[in-house]
């Protein structure tokens, strides 16, 4: 997906032109993967642009980088400030969003904590990212050779630059097969995610995800998907699913911030229920693109209007 430049980057509190936002070649996070981020999107609404989820977002990025050792020189209620700005500034009524915290230039080295940490917002125009046709006909995966990283290995409870190397292994390998995404399994060889959206599975009425357990991250879409099938009546259990048991499944669907909740219609070149879209999905997606549209009242306050 081509990026476009944006006419802003917010950085370390000053905006600078898109053109501008540079770091020298030798700092500690292109060497070392060293940084910690977010995805966050910015919908437009019948009442203007409302950024979804953003507070939940920006705790996940400051406690992302507690986990990675990297201070952070901003406290929430200044990095929201400075988001709702950014969008603002680059004149926007739907985007995608991203922080960024990395390690700067100074040393050498793994240990890269007497390296300056830094702060970037970018936005960008960016569409559906499985394709605008996944959203009702669903996405063909395979299950990854690649596994999920072992819990005593990585953080998987933090959204860090460098382990995203694990997600690359997964979704290149998925195209190479002619998938459009591959599905992880964990160590135990117990479904985890996709490369960058969390999983649900539907079998009789009933949806399964994932715990945290399953060397997930955490989603916040994930957590609305739950929020809205429990409002909407549906039984929801998180829990360890075996590999088989998504060929059985009635429905399955990705949900994230970039994915928004896909179908997916076939796993290995194994149908899920009628091959495309199952009515559960559809139900959740109504809901939620319901209220990120503005047509169906915010009832859990997950939106923040830029110009309120």
């Amino acid at each position: 997906m081509p990026m476009q430049a944006t006419q802003w980057i917010w950085s370390d509190g000053e905006f600078v032109p898109w053109a501008d936002a540079k770091i020298h070649v030798m700092s500690h996070v292109l060497h070392y993967g060293t940084s910690v981020f977010e995805g966050i999107r910015t919908y437009n609404t019948l009442q203007g642009p409302a950024i979804f989820r953003l507070g939940p977002h920006v705790e996940r990025l400051i406690n992302s980088a507690k986990i990675a050792r990297m201070p952070v020189k901003y406290d929430q209620a200044q990095l929201e400030k400075a988001i709702i700005e950014t969008v603002r500034c680059n004149d926007l009524k739907s985007c995608y969003i991203r922080p960024l915290i990395f390690r700067g230039y100074d040393s050498i080295g793994v240990d890269g904590r007497g390296c300056p940490v830094q702060t970037i917002i970018a936005t960008i125009e960016w569409g559906r990212y499985l394709g605008p046709e996944a959203i009702e006909q669903g996405v063909d995966v395979g299950v990854s050779s690649w596994r999920r990283m072992a819990p005593d290995t990585f953080a998987a409870m933090a959204k860090i630059g460098g382990q995203y190397v694990n997600s690359g292994f997964v979704v290149m390998e998925a195209r190479d097969r002619g998938f459009v995404e591959g599905i992880a399994l964990d160590v135990y060889g117990y479904v985890s995610e996709g490369s960058g959206e969390n999983l649900f599975l539907i079998h009789k009425g009933v949806l399964y995800t994932p715990p945290v357990g399953a060397s997930i991250l955490g989603g916040i879409t994930r957590d609305c998907a739950i929020t809205l099938a429990r409002d909407l009546g549906y039984e929801m259990r998180e829990m360890m699913i075996p590999r088989e048991m998504l060929y059985v499944a009635d429905e399955l669907f990705f949900t994230g911030t970039a994915a928004e909740i896909s179908p997916i219609r076939s796993v290995d070149k194994q149908p899920i229920g009628s091959g495309r879209r199952g009515p559960i999905t559809q139900r959740l997606q109504e809901e939620f693109f319901g209220i990120t549209e503005g047509r169906i009242p915010d009832r859990h306050g997950w939106l923040t209007y830029v110009q309120g």
